[in-house]
């Protein structure tokens, strides 16, 4: 027989049996909103969405105010519990309410919008990222107060409804808002896990650069008879352009692109497993572990190395049949994947002058750098909050908590937690299997009940270490 669990864990654990039924119609309803941010016609969704989530929050106690956004965005949700006493430090969790769309809907078995539970899973848009890890934080502070009539620390709660389209409304808010989001703590709970039955503490995630490049040779397209041979074909100058950018080794060939990367020090060497299955990733993707810098392990190119790729390319004619044309242009979209200390305004101006000379004469060069660009972000695994989780993690799984890196990004987090102030944590239960942004998203509900454990074991860690008692301060833990 194995350890008990502690008092809360097992309180906490019979309220989501005892309740199983309310608690996964509240899921349902969550999930029924289609609170798409990537497309306009989804606005009055996404305020209903938020509105759902402010009524919730209210009916627990929490002090709310919807931000509004510029250009009538998706509001951001801000709520507060501050009960616990000026003596217990504060923890802002964040989350986002908004989806990708649902698209392609003829590949999803049931609707997106009307969650279906299926072999253990929820399916539906908004399954696992984000409504999924957000209701299990929402869903842990309300069992938490129904159980002890207050929490153990002071929660302050940041969800927004433009993640999924670079949180450009959180962005230009946080100047005027950097006060009301100040805290010790910051949880991100937006992240994932490399093993259902392992846990783990992301302790970095990757910035994030995009680009147009447009090259154009003509006014108009020609005839590959009357100008093969004499015009430019736009397409051949893009593709070698292109090709400059990385040599036969992998490595991007920009000059200056690799001055400002920070190396992974010993005490993270050391804190994370680098095991990849190369049989295991290609039979799960159909894709061979080949990319990126050779002279890098697979997990270390996807972890903390940074990348460029090119995410499209076109020109010329693509239709049925054959048309015989030179084209006047030729585009591509490239985005850039970067680690911690890498600028992305300076990585994007390298790469702006490393393309306008690889342009051959007489080829006219448009680059547009979107907006929607994040740094990278690391955190200590020697934090206090990442102490108080791993606990949490641990005692719920039942084995020790990993950590890991994340290749992904999320544009928005080193923003905020420099207007937190105070320690981070990057945490979550997704899977790469959970088919999150594609048809058939889903959530596992042993996952989810997990998260209301972890995240109501976790505050009740926090609260035993005073505020003036954290082992590190927010300049230590913290690395963008």
């Amino acid at each position: 027989m194995g350890p008990s669990l502690p008092s809360c864990l097992a309180e906490i654990k019979y309220l989501i049996e005892q309740n199983r039924e309310e608690w996964l119609k509240e899921y349902y309803t969550f999930l029924s909103f289609p609170s798409i941010s990537s497309e306009t016609h989804f606005q009055v969704s996404l305020l209903n969405c938020a509105n759902w989530v402010v009524d919730y929050l209210k009916t627990l106690g929490f002090e709310v105010e919807l931000w509004p956004t510029e250009q009538d965005g998706p509001p951001v949700i801000y709520a507060t519990h501050l009960k616990a006493g000026a003596d217990k430090p504060t923890l802002l969790i964040y989350n986002h309410y908004d989806v990708q769309p649902a698209d392609p809907l003829n590949e999803w078995k049931t609707d997106p919008f009307q969650p279906s539970l299926r072999d253990g899973s929820v399916y539906a848009r908004g399954a696992q990222d984000n409504k999924g890890q957000c209701f299990y934080v929402l869903q842990a502070l309300k069992f938490y107060l129904k159980q002890y009539s207050r929490l153990p620390i002071n929660i302050k709660l940041c969800i927004e409804g433009e993640e999924e389209i670079g949180s450009a409304g959180l962005s230009r808010l946080l100047p005027t808002k950097a006060e009301a989001l100040k805290a010790d703590y910051l949880a991100v709970v937006d992240l994932g896990l490399r093993d259902s039955q392992v846990p783990a503490v992301t302790l970095g995630i990757r910035g994030i650069l995009t680009m147009d490049v447009e090259v154009q040779g003509s006014d108009n397209d020609l005839h590959s008879g009357s100008h093969g041979g004499i015009a430019i074909n736009p397409i051949h100058a893009l593709v070698a352009m292109l090709a400059s950018l990385r040599d036969a080794s992998g490595k991007i060939t920009v000059n200056g692109f690799y001055d400002d990367v920070e190396e992974m020090s010993l005490e993270e060497r050391s804190s994370v497993s680098f095991y990849f299955d190369l049989a295991d990733y290609q039979k799960l993707t159909g894709a061979y572990p080949g990319g990126g810098e050779k002279d890098k392990t697979a997990l270390e190119r996807a972890w903390a190395r940074p990348t460029l790729e090119i995410n499209g390319i076109n020109g010329g004619y693509t239709g049925k049949g054959f048309k015989t044309v030179i084209p006047a242009k030729a585009s591509a979209k490239i985005s850039c994947r970067l680690v911690s200390q890498q600028d992305p305004k300076k990585i994007g101006r390298l790469i702006e002058h490393h393309l306008n000379e690889a342009a051959p004469q007489g080829i006219q060069v448009r680059i547009t750098i979107h907006q929607g660009q994040g740094r990278a972000i690391r955190v200590s695994p020697k934090s206090q909050l990442v102490a108080s989780f791993s606990e949490a993690f641990q005692e719920v799984f039942g084995v020790p908590c990993e950590f890991i890196f994340e290749g992904a990004s999320i544009p928005i987090v080193p923003e905020l937690g420099m207007a937190c102030g105070g320690e981070v944590i990057l945490i979550g239960l997704g899977l790469t299997t959970d088919l999150i942004h594609a048809p058939n998203e889903h959530f596992g509900l042993d996952r989810l009940e997990k998260g209301i454990l972890i995240i109501a074991r976790a505050i009740e860690l926090l609260a035993q270490h005073p505020k003036d008692k954290r082992l590190e301060k927010c300049s230590k833990s913290l690395s963008l």
